[in-house]
């Protein structure tokens, strides 16, 4: 009988080990920690999403840079562009990460943008989803 082997990051496998940053920093302390690759993978994607293009000290490219895109035209042609260049930014600095289904929405009259991520993890099976609303 054949079944679907999956993989354990080998950090996950000691729960007292901190892998990541939780976000928001709302913590008593400094940061929230994070305790399984699954979380971290979360948390590094919303902090790719809420990252401008730029803004990150010796990584310029790095962030979705969507913050730009709240006060242009929002249209079908707009939305499948971002959409696009979202995918392709993905996989540079997320190789681990496989886009299951992403979801970009404009609304021009209030200015907001709706991003909807399913993905899941490579060789985990591990399927989760994201969505990030910018104002």
């Amino acid at each position: 009988m054949a079944f679907d082997a999956k993989k354990i990051f080998p950090i996950d496998k000691k729960p007292s080990v901190a892998v990541g940053v939780g976000i928001p920093f709302a913590a008593p302390a400094v940061f929230t920690s994070t305790y399984t690759t699954q979380q971290a993978i979360k948390n590094n994607l919303i902090n790719f999403f809420l990252t401008g293009t730029g803004q990150r000290y010796l990584n310029p490219t790095f962030g979705a840079g969507l913050q730009v895109y709240i006060f242009e035209q929002l249209n079908n042609n707009t939305d499948a562009a971002l959409e696009q260049d979202i995918q392709s930014i993905i996989s540079e600095f997320f190789p681990s990460v496989i886009v299951e289904n992403l979801t970009i929405t404009g609304n021009p009259d209030t200015n907001q943008i709706t991003v909807a991520l399913k993905y899941s993890i490579k060789d985990t099976g591990t399927i989760d989803s994201l969505q990030i609303s910018f104002n």
